[in-house]
Order: structure tokens, then sequence, then C-alpha cells
């Protein structure tokens, strides 16, 4: 069986990378003492995945990891073992037992729910720039990739984008092909309002997925 994990990153732990991360929970899950499933040969391993890598220093409440199982175990079970081998910081919010059919979560992510909130000098003018970005056919930017830097058109990848004060929250694409970091979007606002990037906490809230219809729906409900 595999379960999926819905789990938060806050605090100081927001500063580990993805690969840490990935070391952590493998050690979480030999302390809990379930049946997780290894791998074969010299070196095994949990077998375990994550949604989607989340950017150091990003904080998070809707981060999921996907791991299979030997056996049968109860959501429950798994819940409170997780509960008490991870710290505060990385807080446990739910536990889905799922078919070995249903699809990995990498491949069914679509996009993402930030929180941006900005502080500093520039803050105001950058959050007074959003109903001119959102006016705009198209807004060019530099991404960073695997291969070098590649100049793209986001302003497609931005699903939502809403003001409330010097808060952001937007819907981003966060696809294999077609990601839109929130701090791109953030700087992008910045040279479209002509002042520096400021300051800015960056919390996701959501990862989402389409289900049948179309429809895009947390991944935990799909």
């Amino acid at each position: 069986m595999k379960a999926i994990i819905q789990f938060g990153k806050q605090g100081r732990l927001r500063f580990i990378s993805h690969l840490d991360l990935q070391r952590f929970m493998q050690r979480a899950l030999r302390r809990t003492g379930l049946p997780v499933a290894y791998s074969q040969g010299f070196n095994p391993h949990a077998l375990l995945s994550f949604a989607s890598a989340l950017g150091m220093g990003v904080s998070s409440e809707a981060e999921l990891l996907e791991v299979r199982f030997a056996e049968p175990v109860a959501e429950q079970t798994i819940l409170e073992a997780m509960r008490a081998a991870l710290p505060p910081e990385m807080p446990v919010y739910r536990v889905r037992a799922v078919d070995d059919r249903f699809p990995s979560l990498m491949a069914t992510v679509y996009c993402a729910d930030y929180r941006m909130t900005l502080t500093g000098e520039g803050a105001k003018a950058i959050a007074d720039a959003v109903p001119g970005y959102l006016e705009k056919a198209e807004v060019m930017a530099v991404r960073k990739t695997k291969s070098g830097e590649k100049e793209i058109d986001i302003r497609p990848l931005a699903i939502s984008l809403e003001r409330a004060g010097n808060v952001l929250l937007a819907r981003l694409k966060l696809t294999e092909t077609d990601t839109l970091k929130p701090d791109l979007l953030v700087s992008s606002l910045a040279k479209l309002a002509g002042v520096e990037p400021p300051e800015a906490r960056i919390h996701r809230k959501c990862l989402l997925g389409e289900d049948e219809s179309g429809a895009l729906r947390p991944l935990m409900e799909l």
C-alpha cells in the first residue's frame, strides 16, 4: 500500500534543503518502526517521494510525502507514529492511504497556492503593481533552468493573483514543464514597479491537481 502524508515546514526547518529533507524523512521513518518498503540492492532506502521540492526559506502547511509500505497500515497509526518522530516545526496534519495504482504525486501536481508577505522599502509599490501586471498579455522574465538561464513569458503561469495590503495571494503553475516560482513573480512585480525586490516571507498553502472533470482540487482530495 501507499500513504500520502501532509506535513508542514516551519520555523528554522524551512531553511533545510530538499536533499536534507529527504534524509530527514528517511531517518524519521526508521524511528517510527512502521513496515516501510525498502529498495533492493547494496544500499537499501525507504521508498518515498515528494510531490514538489520546496525552496529554502519557504514555509509550508501543504507538503506531501508519498511512502510505500510492505503491508497495510491504518492511517491513524501512521499519523501518530510520524507525529512522534518529527519535531514541532514539522507538524503532520493528515494521512491518506491510497491504492498502489494511485498516480505519483509528482506527476499529478498542477499548481500551488502561495502567500507572500512583503516587508521593507518598496513593498507597497510592488503590491500596487498587481493590477498592472494582471492587465498585461505578456510578462517576460529570466528563469534559471538546469541548462542555464532562459527568458520566458510568466504571465500565463500565474493562474490567479490578488493583493491584501502588502500581502500577495497567488496560484502559480507547478508542473514539470511550466513552473513559476513565487520569488520570480515578486522580482518581476518589482521590475514593473521600478523598485528593488523587497523582503518577502513566502508560505505555501496548498498543492493542487486536476480531477477527472478538469477542475482544480487539493491533491489530498483527488
